[in-house]
C-alpha cells in the first residue's frame, strides 16, 4: 500500500467577524469619519469578504458606536474587546443615543435664523454675518476624494439668489418660500422679513 502524501499546505485561520484592538500604526483610516486612526487608538474591524480577498474595514470604536452600534454590540457579545481597556458597552450605547438626538435635532435647509454670534461668514460673498442678523441656511455639495456630501452653509439673505444659481447648491428655487416657512423656527414676521431681503427668485 502506498502511503498517502501529507498535505504541505495548512488552512489559513478563519478570521473573526469583528475585531477590536489598539491600532498598530497611524496608517489606517476610519471608514466612518474618514480621518486617520492614530497609533494605539481603539478601533473596530468589521470583516469584509470581497473579490480581492478578505480583510477588516476599520472604524474608530467611538465612531462605530455613533453610527454602527449594532456592530459594536455584536463585537462586545463575542468578547472582541477582551483584555483591552475599552469603554463599557453602556458608555458606547450612550454615545449612540446622544448622536441620534443630535441628528434628529438638525433642521433641514433651507431655513432662516438669527446669527448667534458675529463669527460666521457668508459662504457666497465671504463677508461676515453680524450677530443677530437674519441669515439663511442652504445646502451645498462638497467633495471629499471620491465621496460627495451635502453640508449646510450660511449666507446673507441678499446672497440667496446668487447662491441658488451655483452648481453645487442643492436647494431648488421651486418651492423655496414654502420650505423656508416650514423649516424655520422664527416667528412669521421674521420669516417675512427674511423673504423680503431675499427678494424675487428666478
Amino acid at each position: 500500500m502506498v502511503p498517502k502524501e501529507e498535505s504541505t499546505t495548512s488552512e489559513e485561520p478563519e478570521l473573526a467577524p469583528y475585531k477590536i484592538e489598539a491600532a498598530r500604526s497611524g496608517r489606517s483610516k476610519c471608514r466612518t469619519c474618514k480621518r486617520k486612526i492614530d497609533k494605539d487608538k481603539l478601533r473596530l474591524g468589521i470583516l469584509l469578504e470581497g473579490p480581492y480577498g478578505t480583510g477588516y474595514l476599520w472604524h474608530h470604536l467611538t465612531c462605530a458606536a455613533r453610527r454602527r452600534i449594532e456592530d459594536v454590540e455584536a463585537a462586545y457579545a463575542e468578547n472582541a474587546h477582551e483584555g483591552l481597556q475599552a469603554p463599557s458597552l453602556s458608555e458606547l450605547q450612550a454615545l449612540q443615543e446622544k448622536a441620534a438626538k443630535e441628528r434628529s435635532a438638525r433642521k433641514d435647509p433651507p431655513y432662516a435664523e438669527r446669527a448667534p454670534s458675529d463669527r460666521s461668514k457668508c459662504k457666497n460673498c465671504g463677508e461676515a454675518i453680524a450677530k443677530g442678523a437674519l441669515r439663511i441656511v442652504l445646502a451645498r455639495e462638497i467633495s471629499f476624494g471620491n465621496q460627495v456630501r451635502t453640508t449646510p452653509i450660511n449666507v446673507h439673505a441678499g446672497c440667496v439668489a446668487a447662491e441658488l444659481q451655483s452648481e453645487d447648491c442643492t436647494i431648488e428655487v421651486d418651492g423655496f418660500e414654502e420650505s423656508l416657512r416650514q423649516n424655520s423656527e422664527l416667528e412669521p414676521p421674521a420669516v417675512d422679513e427674511a423673504l423680503t431681503a431675499i427678494g424675487e427668485l428666478d
